[in-house]
């Protein structure tokens, strides 16, 4: 996990230096922002493979940043702030967001989660390349089609979809989809599951209002099916 290159945001100069003494200290290369707009200019320019943003910044919320970033890439953002209610952890992982810590926070436990977001799934076996209908899923470029479209999705959106399309049909409960794709490790509620299925079926779906490909199954989870829309 050395040499992984984490953008920290925040306003508090403190926080910053926090944050990046304990990523330091697990062998990261931390790059530091203290407002938006150096943020926005710092993930275009050096490619970090994470960010950790605050959510209140004097200029451009870290709301506005996920928004502009995730039409752009699909680095895997862990959100800061001292809002705490289920609803705002909602909006931000709505937007894109991979994580969501709340202030006052253990730097440790930031860290341990910026480890759990950038792992990838160990040992991963089978095929390097799937198709269901318009849909390619290539697990050795980490990359994803639709009708020959690039798909934007985010580390935990792939992994997701990854686990799903490998097994068509399988129920998936959230607990399950915790486990295979994020691992034993992910620190965060079975809501975010929910969130991050929202998210892919606006990717995905002709109607995510009506999803074809991943069903909900009352009461058990989620399964990934390819139904071709019908010719009436």
């Amino acid at each position: 996990m050395t040499g992984k290159r984490v953008l920290v945001v925040d306003d508090d100069a403190k926080t910053v230096e926090l944050v990046k003494l304990y990523l330091d200290k697990d062998g990261y290369e931390v790059l530091t922002a203290y407002d938006g707009v150096e943020a926005l200019r710092i993930a275009r320019e050096s490619g970090p493979e994470l960010i950790v943003l605050d959510l209140m910044l004097p200029d451009i919320d870290g709301l506005e940043i996920c928004r502009t970033l995730r039409h752009e890439c699909d680095v895997p953002i862990i959100m800061l702030t001292a809002r705490t209610t289920d609803q705002d952890k909602l909006v931000g992982l709505g937007l894109g967001a991979d994580d969501y810590v709340t202030k006052p926070f253990s730097p440790r436990e930031l860290a341990a989660r910026v480890g759990a977001v950038l792992r990838r799934l160990p040992g991963e076996r089978g095929p390097t390349e799937i198709k269901h209908g318009e849909l390619t899923m290539d697990f050795a470029r980490r990359e994803a089609f639709l009708a020959a479209r690039p798909l934007l999705l985010t580390d935990v959106e792939f992994k997701l979809l990854g686990v799903l399309t490998r097994e068509p049909g399988r129920v998936f409960s959230r607990g399950d989809l915790i486990e295979k794709a994020l691992g034993y490790d992910f620190v965060g509620f079975d809501r975010t599951i929910d969130v991050h299925i929202l998210n892919l079926r606006r990717k995905i779906e002709p109607s995510p209002s009506h999803p074809r490909h991943i069903k909900t199954v009352y009461g058990a989870g989620y399964k990934f099916v390819w139904e071709e829309p019908s010719d009436t």
